[in-house]
């Protein structure tokens, strides 16, 4: 299974943690991408694609997926498995990690399947849009604000669940 990881940085942060999660899963360089110099139509190439975002504002997705976004709605991934990272601060207590599943909801015009479901009991925060009604967030939640020392353990908690 070819594996791609997408995401969008602005402070460096979801970069690193992509890379992170690329080591952890053995995927090379060549197959990390920064959403802010890729076409979408480069999805087409992997079988399982790992998105990763940061949160801003009032849960929005990092400035660098709007564009990807627009594109990547119109392309069909009937086929392909995508799972959802992102990184947040749990004391913003309702967006907590909430451009996960703006992520996710963009995504499902494709046709791909979702995966990677992460338990959300190890957080403290009010509510998220990224919280499923099982109590698992739409992917791997992680807090380098307040929790960094965790975010290792936790991927590799999260990439066994994508094997």
């Amino acid at each position: 299974m070819k594996t791609g990881i997408f995401y969008g940085s602005t402070t460096g942060t979801t970069a690193e943690i992509a890379r992170q999660i690329a080591k952890e899963m053995g995927v090379t360089e060549n197959d990390i991408h920064d959403v802010a110099n890729t076409s979408p139509v480069k999805l087409a190439e992997y079988d399982l694609l790992i998105l990763g975002s940061s949160t801003w504002g009032h849960g929005e997705v990092q400035d660098d997926w709007y564009d990807f976004l627009d594109g990547a709605e119109a392309l069909e991934l009937k086929g392909k498995t995508i799972a959802i990272f992102g990184d947040g601060d749990e004391t913003m207590s309702d967006t907590f990690c909430a451009a996960m599943s703006v992520l996710r909801r963009r995504m499902e015009s494709t046709g791909a399947s979702f995966t990677g479901e992460f338990p959300a009991s190890a957080y403290t925060f009010e509510s998220s849009p990224a919280m499923l009604p099982d109590g698992n967030m739409v992917g791997l939640a992680l807090d380098n604000v307040n929790h960094a020392n965790l975010t290792p353990e936790r991927i590799s908690q999260w990439v066994k669940t994508l094997e």
